[in-house]
Parts: structure tokens; sequence; C-alpha cells
């Protein structure tokens, strides 16, 4: 027997939040995560980037790198906006990824475990949705900042109808 008070939709994480409900200097912490032989593999896959720097200790080490160094987009893509909770914090309000520039400070190695961040530094509003500037980083587990970028995003004002005008 089907339970009529039981609702599908409402398993979410929360209410969205819409452009206007957002503050700059506002953080989203993204989960610390640990760079792995797998993920080196996976985004080798998934990439095409062959070069020996990802996957040839004896390599690496002649070049004077202490293990295999990471792809600077696998290391990017550990910052990315749906990596963490921002997502879910604004929900269904998430209009579109625009833009992402990056810079890469210090190598990223096997085994590093990396923290990365999101923090809101521009918010520019428009008629329907508002364009939502973050600052990136990603620190390493020795506090070392590897890797800042701006990523900046679309999101849908209250006036938004769920269609591009």
């Amino acid at each position: 027997m089907a339970d009529e008070s039981f609702s599908p939709e409402a398993h979410r994480f929360a209410e969205p939040r819409y452009f206007e409900d957002l503050t700059v200097g506002e953080r989203f912490y993204i989960p610390s995560r640990t760079m792995t032989d797998a993920h080196f593999s996976a985004f080798q896959a998934a990439s095409g980037d062959n070069h020996p720097i990802h996957y040839d200790r004896p390599y690496c080490r002649a070049r004077g790198h202490r293990d295999l160094l990471a792809h600077g987009l696998l290391v990017a893509a550990q910052g990315a906006a749906g990596a963490g909770i921002f997502p879910h914090v604004i929900g269904d309000s998430l209009v579109a990824f625009l833009e992402q520039s990056s810079r890469f400070l210090r190598p990223v190695y096997v085994g590093d475990t990396l923290y990365p961040m999101l923090v809101i530094t521009e918010l520019t509003p428009g008629r329907t949705t508002g364009v939502v500037v973050m600052r990136v980083t990603i620190h390493n587990q020795d506090r070392e900042l590897v890797m800042e970028s701006s990523a900046i995003a679309s999101s849908a004002a209250r006036a938004w109808t769920g269609a591009w005008r």
C-alpha cells in the first residue's frame, strides 16, 4: 500500500537559494581528497593524456619529482563547484557553469591530500539571473596553496522562469 504522505521530491538537501540569497565572502568547503594511483589512471583514460610524467615513476624520479605528477586538470577538477556542497546549497537555481581559469602554483603528487574551497568574490545581478564569481583555492596537506582559480557560474534570481530569454 502506497504511503500518500511520502514525497520523493522532498528528498533533497535544502530549499534552493536564489542569486539574491548569496553573499560576497561566503565560503563553500569541498571535502578533502587524497590523490591515488586510481585517480591518476582514471584521469589518464578520460583525458587521453599519456605523458609519462603522470604514470611512469622512474621517469618522474629521473626528472626530480618524488612521485607521479598530477595532471593539472585533475587538480582543477577537485575544486569544481559541483564537487562540494555548492550545487546542493543553490539547488535548481544553478543555471550554468560559464568559465574557469586556473593557476597551478605547486606540484601535486600521488599521496597528496587536497583541500579545495570556493569563496564568492563578486555578484552581478541581471534581470532573471545573476553572475556568481568565485575564487577557488586548493591547499595540500602541508597547507601550501597548490592551485588557485576563478570560476564563474550563473544563478537564477527569484524572477527566473526556467527559460532563456
